[in-house]
C-alpha cells in the first residue's frame, strides 16, 4: 500500500513539476513570438491566414427563412429539425409559405 501512496506522491510531485514548466515555457514562447511579430512588422493576417474567420464563421448559424407556416396560429417551420406538432402526419403542401415578389421583381415581370 505505502508504494501506491509513494507513487500518487510521486505524480502529483511530477504533474506539478510538468504544469510550472509548460506555464514557463509558454511565457517564453508568447514573448519570442511577439519579438518576431515586432521585427517583421507582421499583421494577424499575416500569422493566421484565414484560420481564424473561418472558425468565426463556422460558429455563426445561418439564419433560414420559414417555409411553412400554421394558419391557425401563424407559428412558422423552416423545415429543418423535428417537425411540429401542428404539421405532422399531414400533408405539407397547404403549409407552404409562398414567397412574396419583391417591387424589382413585380416590375420586371
Amino acid at each position: 500500500m505505502t508504494i501506491l501512496l509513494d507513487l500518487i506522491t510521486q505524480r502529483e510531485a511530477l504533474d506539478k513539476q510538468i504544469s510550472d514548466l509548460k506555464k514557463e515555457e509558454s511565457t517564453n514562447a508568447i514573448k519570442q513570438v511577439q519579438q518576431l511579430i515586432k521585427l517583421y512588422g507582421l499583421t494577424e493576417q499575416d500569422v493566421f491566414g484565414n484560420i481564424r474567420v473561418a472558425s468565426k464563421e463556422k460558429k455563426q448559424k445561418a439564419d433560414v427563412e420559414a417555409k411553412y407556416r400554421d394558419p391557425a396560429t401563424g407559428k412558422e417551420w423552416s423545415g429543418r429539425g423535428l417537425a411540429p406538432k401542428w404539421i405532422r402526419d399531414q400533408d405539407r403542401t397547404q403549409f407552404l409559405i409562398v414567397p412574396q415578389a419583391t417591387p424589382e421583381e413585380a416590375a420586371t415581370a
